[in-house]
């Protein structure tokens, strides 16, 4: 299966996610804030990252951002994943490169169908 980075700053939705993830046979290493995971997911190259938005220091949408432009990361698909749920912060977040966008609480078949579709 599939090698997925979660970059997200709650453990709590780390572990939702990963226990979901890892259900369906995914390796999944995580962050738990956006520069540690551009600069893990710059080293890793994993398959697909999960990004949340909200976070202390940059936030999601920025290294978002920073991880489409970068040569090294540009071909890794992002998913963010938040709790801003407007249309207006879904535009933004494809806007700045993201392939998806889901809106928490995680609901493991649209996880996994998003996945699918990305893979």
């Amino acid at each position: 299966m599939a090698r997925i980075f979660i970059v997200d700053d709650s453990p709590t939705e780390i572990h939702v996610l990963t226990a979901m993830l890892e259900k369906s046979g995914h390796e999944v290493e995580s962050a738990d804030n956006a520069e540690s995971g551009i600069e893990q997911i710059t080293a890793k190259q994993p398959d697909l990252i999960l990004m949340d938005v909200v976070m202390p220091g940059m936030n999601g949408f920025q290294a978002t951002r920073a991880l489409t432009k970068a040569p090294e990361t540009t071909k890794i698909p992002i998913i963010i994943v938040t709790t801003k749920d407007q249309e207006t912060d879904k535009m933004w977040g494809l806007r700045q490169g993201a392939k998806d966008y889901i809106t928490k609480p995680v609901d493991e078949t649209v996880l996994n169908d998003k996945l699918n579709a990305l893979l």
